[in-house]
């Protein structure tokens, strides 16, 4: 039986933040409907690819999913359950927002299954925050990490972002260190990104703000690195850390390409060489659902030569390239005609090779990205 890994998207927020893209919407009006829609589509979905998987983690994803009642959320695990194998220790992880939940209702969301918090804090600088347009101060992101420890949850992961306009080195420093005095076991650390159709973008091309460049973003990067090194927590993909034994399950399904199951507004799914994903708009979304039993909108399937390409990039850009799986799977074509590019790059320190197994360097994890591409090229 192949382990698989499940997604839920819910797209409901009370706020939309400046620097987000993601597919969210501020009015809660068609909740019911929603969660209608998204039960079917699981039902619907489970006829075609329940037989031979077991699901070992879920993510609820947004949006705000914590906006939610522990009951709305325990109504969606107990639907899985009923049409999926989910295993008894599967990770499922619930992203919430720091306003959006107090100790009660953390506590209720782990008795209706939810054993992992994945809190966006994004940084715990008041200034920062309400540039952000966050709806939290640094107090309550604290206490809600504090609440959820309270409320029994051993496996915590905090969201920051890093290279804010005008964030200085020691502001930056300041958000890992008050992060570390947190009882958390994981930290997702990004940089700024812009993203089109947003409102920080309009701001940039307005020069209404001033992004930093890509040479101080790489100077915080090895910043996090360095110092959350020290700190214990393992840097096992580009922008996460955990202590170990910590890592996030769902992530890794994804960087070990794994096949994948999304549900809800533009959820995206991987199964049997092919990938496909489901409509934004929630209209749309519920529309399509009732209709035909699923809201798909686009597919592909990916040629051996994509596959091996993902397989590198998402292996690279996590834990690591385990060379004898890579061979099982693809063969030895590609790696022959690369062995002297793949030197170089460990001899330079860039690369290091443990047990058959080839990661990034800290070094590396700097350059990731033309690293990957002048291996695929």
């Amino acid at each position: 039986m192949n382990n698989a890994s499940i997604y839920i998207h819910i797209p409901f927020c009370d706020h939309k933040c400046i620097y987000c893209d993601f597919y969210s919407i501020i009015t809660h009006e068609n909740v019911n409907h929603y969660l209608h829609a998204l039960k079917k589509e699981i039902e619907s979905s489970a006829a075609d690819y329940s037989s031979g998987r077991k699901i070992t983690t879920i993510f609820f994803g947004g949006g705000t999913p914590s906006l939610l009642s522990p009951f709305q959320i325990e109504e969606i695990i107990l639907h899985l359950k009923k049409y999926f194998i989910i295993s008894d220790e599967a990770e499922i992880t619930l992203e919430t927002n720091p306003g959006t939940v107090d100790e009660n209702k953390l506590y209720d969301f782990r008795s209706a299954g939810i054993n992992r918090i994945s809190i966006g804090i994004q940084t715990f600088d008041d200034q920062e925050l309400k540039f952000l347009t966050r709806i939290h101060n640094k107090q309550t992101a604290i206490d809600t990490v504090l609440s959820a420890q309270n409320a029994g949850f051993k496996n915590i992961n905090v969201d920051l972002i890093f290279n804010l306009p005008k964030q200085t080195k020691e502001k930056w420093l300041l958000n890992l260190e008050t992060a570390m005095l947190l009882p958390i076991t994981h930290l997702s650390a990004y940089s700024l990104i812009l993203e089109r159709g947003t409102i920080l973008n309009k701001l940039v091309l307005d020069k209404k703000v001033v992004l930093q460049d890509d040479d101080y973003d790489a100077e915080l990067y090895e910043l996090t690195i360095d110092f959350l090194t020290k700190h214990n927590f393992i840097q096992y993909e580009v922008s996460n850390f955990a202590l170990k034994g910590f890592e996030c399950r769902h992530n890794l399904a994804y960087w070990k390409h794994k096949e994948y199951f999304g549900f809800g507004t533009s959820a995206h799914s991987f199964a049997n060489g092919k990938r496909w994903w489901n409509y934004s708009p929630l209209n749309f979304y519920i529309d399509a659902v009732l209709k035909k039993g699923n809201a798909v909108i686009g597919e592909e399937f990916l040629s051996e030569q994509q596959q091996r390409e993902e397989y590198v990039m998402l292996a690279l850009r996590s834990n690591g390239l385990n060379l004898e799986e890579f061979v099982n799977t693809f063969g030895v074509e590609w790696l022959e005609p690369r062995k002297v590019l793949l030197n170089k790059y460990m001899g330079n320190n860039f690369l290091q090779k443990n047990e058959n197994v080839l990661s990034l360097t800290a070094k590396g994890y700097a350059v990731c990205d033309e690293i990957i591409a002048n291996l695929i090229a």
